[in-house]
């Protein structure tokens, strides 16, 4: 039963550190289209 308990724990930390990855990325790509996006306008 611990075994099992262990691999639960193990998926919820993946799923975590997944989800901490997506929302770093998202983050960057908003800033990259940002800069992108306000490139255009500045002299």
């Amino acid at each position: 039963m611990t075994r099992f308990k262990t691999h639960i724990k193990n998926c919820l930390r993946v799923i975590r550190n997944a989800w901490h990855f997506y929302y770093a990325l998202a983050l960057v790509v908003k800033v990259v289209c940002g800069g992108f996006g306000i490139s255009p306008l500045t002299p």
